[in-house]
């Protein structure tokens, strides 16, 4: 797609919402924006959010998921990019559920009732769907690390993502498996994810290139 000029949606949690930067105008989307000469990023990050529902909603910001907010966004930007699951692993309580759930209430559901809706709203647009990026908290890739929950490791919720993306047809963009940012790599957390989770603004700024250079394919 023709960025230049282009209004995008960003629909995200906090790294979206530009935590881990030095500034607002240092988070990716803001970035991204200057580099590839967009009208305009509409951000849509709220930290902490989730893609699933929880079992228990209140009236905090915290608890407006995905499948909610994406029905508020503009409708008449050019493209979409969604970038989530980290905090339905980290700290979501819906169950993970199975491929046939099509509600918000499992990580399997909310996935379809997010893309389902993204690809309806922006019919014939791109809608790009970003996994997220590993987390020093996760299980340890190399084999000898564990995690409370057993069978809920990150790469299960980033799978799903990438399986109810294909069903739809959207595009992916791998960061879990591409982004190389490694956080058990002392070196990668200094320079580029320094609490783990969160990058700083030399990480926003490789997240834009990532995230601009997948637009540009679609």
């Amino acid at each position: 797609m023709q960025l230049e000029g282009a209004v995008i949606n960003f629909l995200g949690d906090s790294i979206t919402e530009g935590a881990g930067a030095s500034c607002v105008e240092n988070r990716y989307t803001d970035v991204l924006a200057r580099m590839y000469g967009l009208k305009k990023a509409n951000n849509y990050g709220i930290g902490g959010t989730r893609i699933a529902r929880q079992r228990v909603v209140t009236d905090s910001p915290f608890d407006l998921d995905y499948c909610m907010r994406c029905r508020e966004m503009d409708e008449s930007a050019d493209a979409v990019v969604v970038f989530g699951g980290t905090n339905d692993y980290g700290h979501g309580d819906a169950p993970i559920g199975g491929p046939k759930d099509r509600t918000p209430a499992t990580f399997y559901g909310a996935c379809h009732d997010l893309m389902s809706t993204l690809q309806t709203r922006y019919v014939g647009k791109p809608v790009l769907v970003v996994t997220p990026l590993r987390r020093a908290d996760e299980e340890n890739p190399f084999g000898d690390g564990s995690k409370e929950k057993p069978g809920e490791i990150l790469r299960v919720y980033r799978d799903i993502i990438l399986e109810v993306a294909f069903a739809y047809s959207l595009p992916v963009l791998d960061l879990y498996a591409t982004s190389g940012i490694q956080p058990t790599n002392p070196v990668v957390i200094e320079r580029l994810l320094p609490d783990g989770l969160h990058p700083n603004d030399a990480g926003h700024a490789l997240l834009a290139r990532r995230i601009g250079e997948a637009l540009k394919l679609l």
